[in-house]
């Protein structure tokens, strides 16, 4: 009842940056926290950045100062501007909201299907 369309991965050379985003799309009733999680080769997925509906943002320590996650409400949108990007960011990344749909009282969590980000050396 509710997808996700990541995009804005690919590959990019150390020291760049990229932005991601990720629309949700359809029977919302209300969207609650958006995130972002990666998961590199061969290690556990992880949390990148998540956002409140108010705006209140948390970040895994690593990556403060780096990475910013944003939202725009009214397009149900999120996304996360990454700078100075090291080869150990390489990884899927992955969206991930809390929504509730229409005619349901609860919040379940919906995740995307990953958008790959390669950063060489």
């Amino acid at each position: 009842q509710v997808q996700l369309v990541e995009s804005g991965g690919g590959l990019v050379q150390a020291g760049e940056s990229l932005r991601l985003s990720c629309a949700a799309s359809g029977s919302i009733f209300s969207i609650n926290t958006m995130g972002w999680y990666r998961q590199a080769p061969g290690k556990q997925r992880e949390l990148v950045a998540t956002i409140t509906s108010g705006g209140i943002t948390n970040y895994a320590d690593s990556l403060k100062g780096r990475f910013t996650i944003s939202r725009d409400n009214a397009k149900n949108t999120v996304y996360l501007q990454m700078n100075s990007l090291k080869p150990e960011d390489t990884a899927v990344y992955y969206c991930n909201v809390d929504t509730r749909v229409v005619g349901s009282y609860t919040y379940h969590e919906v995740w995307g299907q990953g958008t790959l980000v390669i950063v060489s050396s």
